[in-house]
């Protein structure tokens, strides 16, 4: 017969989750997609996500010449993180519940974390959207930074959110609580008394107890890339390509191998922009007359290294490049590539929503081999699973705390990272 929960258990069981899911501050704010742990399973745990269409328009009523194939993009999800949270009591130990309730608080905060902290490391690694900042942070001046560069791009001006280290945070509360130092309001108020920032430029801000760093940039000056047609440095979006053997497969359009004049120190993460390339309205295609920001995703050899976003730039005339045109290039054969992190800072992250997609996966545990098992859902569909084993031979109850899951960027050109103190 199975081991079996008491009512106590249950209740904590509860509690767990309750506190789990206010936690998870980080993954709240993200896209969730449920899908079929079957299918999931026939698939080594991999589902291809769409990315969002961007139609065309023409002038005039005869539009006889302008009948063509609309692209659908799309990228790989993987539920690939799985975290548990183990722990033992023996009998004496279980005599005190508040000790087990002790241990049952500290694997929800644990797991809550790692996928806080999963989150936060697509978000760090994988947005491309950059705004340097030469001074240290000091308020909506830099918020408002992040807010230009997503407008410009046409991404949707609801549901932004930023993600700040405790430094950078309580550096823009303190801007808040002395920029009109008349209390009794209630945005200075809470920014002197909590250093709570809240909303600002359109952005939700939250406050980060851990945050990744971006280390300052190897590579030096003088790198350059042509971005001469013949070059081929620029990108043709397509939904699937097909191999010699004639298998068709689909392609992840989030990235691009490019060709440099040396990716010698170059390292994964880095961030640069490319003289006479400039970021364009995604919906209008005009020039921002703004730099585009891309990232180092890897180093491929040494010459060539993996990047994001593509450069799409039309420059080869179809309708994927029209459609998908992210970019406008002056043509060079030596442009000069400028990296923005010049030096060590904490990557503060900034998105929208639809960036990022959460998988919620699920373990099929069986209740009836000899484990008492417990399962329930957030919100957002991430399943904690609890299970309890009692061994006689030593008179000690193993318990164990877990969750699957997996995080996916769809987007990385809504979402990216704001570095501050960069030279």
């Amino acid at each position: 017969m199975s081991n079996s929960f008491s009512k106590e258990e249950r209740v904590a069981f509860e509690d767990m989750l309750e506190g789990f899911e206010d936690a998870l501050v980080l993954s709240r704010n993200v896209s969730t997609f449920n899908n079929d742990m079957t299918m999931m399973e026939r698939t080594n745990d991999v589902i291809w996500r769409p990315m969002p269409y961007i139609a065309q328009s023409f002038d005039g009523m005869d539009q006889t010449a302008n009948f063509g194939d609309s692209t659908q993009l799309s990228v790989p999800a993987r539920i690939g993180f799985s975290k548990s949270s183990p722990w033992q009591m023996d009998a004496k130990q279980l005599r005190d519940a508040l000790q087990e309730g002790r241990l049952g608080k500290a694997a929800y905060q644990k797991l809550a974390s790692d996928i806080n902290v999963a989150v936060m490391n697509v978000a760090a690694l994988q947005g491309t959207l950059v705004v340097k900042r030469t001074t240290a942070a000091s308020g909506f001046d830099d918020v408002a930074q992040a807010e230009a560069i997503m407008n410009e791009q046409g991404i949707n001006g609801f549901d932004r959110y930023l993600a700040l280290s405790t430094r950078d945070y309580n550096g823009m509360a303190s801007n808040l609580s002395t920029a009109s130092r008349s209390f009794g309001n209630r945005k200075s108020d809470t920014a002197y008394e909590k250093a709570f920032v809240g909303e600002v430029a359109s952005f939700d801000t939250y406050k980060l107890d851990y945050a990744n760093r971006l280390p300052a940039a190897a590579g030096g000056g003088g790198l350059t890339i042509s971005t001469l047609v013949g070059a081929n440095n620029w990108w043709i979006p397509k939904a699937t390509s097909v191999a010699a053997t004639g298998e068709t497969s689909n392609v992840d359009n989030r990235y691009q191998t490019v060709t440099i004049s040396s990716t010698t120190n170059v390292a994964a993460g880095d961030a640069f922009t490319i003289a006479g390339v400039n970021s364009v309205q995604h919906i209008t295609k005009g020039d921002t007359g703004q730099l585009k920001t891309f990232r180092v995703i890897s180093v491929d050899s040494a010459t060539t290294m993996t990047i994001s976003p593509p450069i799409i730039s039309n420059q080869g005339g179809s309708d994927a490049e029209a459609q998908y045109q992210n970019v406008t290039v002056t043509p060079s054969a030596t442009a000069a590539i400028v990296f923005l992190n010049t030096v060590s800072a904490y990557a503060n992250p900034f998105w929208h929503r639809d960036a990022f997609e959460i998988l919620p996966g699920r373990y099929a545990v069986p209740s009836d081999a000899g484990t008492a098992v417990m399962r329930a859902s957030t919100e957002q569909g991430i399943e904690l699973v609890m299970q309890k084993w009692y061994d006689i031979n030593t008179m000690k109850i193993k318990y164990r705390v877990d969750t699957l899951f997996g995080v996916v960027c769809a987007q990385p050109e809504m979402a990216g990272l704001m570095l501050f103190s960069q030279t």
